[in-house]
């Protein structure tokens, strides 16, 4: 039988008070909220729709801005240049400013008598107000975490092996596409994710943006502002068991492609 040692023990203790700390809340919610509820909750148009318009501008934020913020954490893992802490500090603001903040702050980027908000009108297209308001203001926040994990992944590849395949004749963009990105690909699918599941939570700087469309947060805000808690209650325990869903779904499919790319290689 394996012994720890006391400092072992304590930190066993102070971990399973953090997990408890964590559980304890979303359990609670969880016990205090009936099927029938859940139930009812489920077939209200309004509670679907909100969520499903939550799930579908998440990925098209996530799916959106992944063209630019990829190619930006490569380069961020394989060159200096100047001011590249700059460069990262800029990156990770969205994470430590007040989303309230954050929401007014891209209000100002995109309301109508901006250069942006002009050349949307001038397509028919508004931004407040709109999912794609919302899209910006998910991307805005969540953004972070996809470029941070896919540096990290880039930083990861050999550069022995980038620079074997430009010796050989590759082409940069063949090398960026056949190996940096594929050996790459965990941490950059793992990015996407946490980018696509921070989006779908966002609140603070979607409801300064956008009140409506209501995506399922602010709906869960306006319920529990307008009739309390016992029916703010099942549409957050609903919202929570989709996300969840959708997330160990997409991690269960990075996961099996990880295997899949192993076996190929040794193949």
């Amino acid at each position: 039988m394996k012994r720890y040692q006391p400092i072992q023990l304590v930190f066993i203790l102070l971990g399973a008070l953090i997990l408890l700390f964590i559980i304890a809340p979303l359990l609670g919610m969880f016990l205090k909220t009936s099927p029938q509820s859940l139930f009812e909750t489920a077939k209200d148009k309004e509670v679907t729709s909100s969520i499903w318009l939550t799930i579908w501008v998440s990925v098209v934020a996530t799916t959106l801005f992944a063209f630019a913020a990829i190619p930006l954490s490569y380069l961020l893992a394989r060159k200096s240049f100047p001011l590249k802490k700059l460069v990262t500090g800029i990156i990770d603001l969205p994470v430590v400013i007040p989303h309230s903040a954050a929401g007014i702050a891209i209000l100002g980027f995109v309301s109508r008598d901006t250069v942006l908000g002009k050349m949307g009108s001038a397509i028919g297209l508004n931004f407040i107000g709109n999912p794609a308001g919302i899209a910006v203001a998910m991307a805005f926040v969540s953004i972070p975490y996809l470029i941070n994990s896919a540096r990290d992944g880039f930083a990861g590849v050999p550069e022995r092996t980038e620079k074997a395949a430009l010796t050989l004749g590759a082409t940069p963009a063949r090398v960026f596409f056949t190996i940096s990105l594929p050996l790459a690909w965990r941490n950059v699918v793992s990015g996407l994710i946490l980018m696509f599941a921070r989006g779908m939570s966002e609140f603070g700087a979607v409801i300064v943006v956008a009140y409506h469309p209501m995506i399922t947060p602010v709906l869960i805000y306006e319920r529990f502002g307008a009739f309390g808690l016992k029916y703010a209650r099942p549409v957050s325990v609903l919202f929570i068991l989709i996300s969840l869903t959708l997330f160990i779904i997409l991690r269960m499919l990075a996961t099996e492609r990880k295997v899949n790319n192993k076996s190929n290689h040794e193949v």
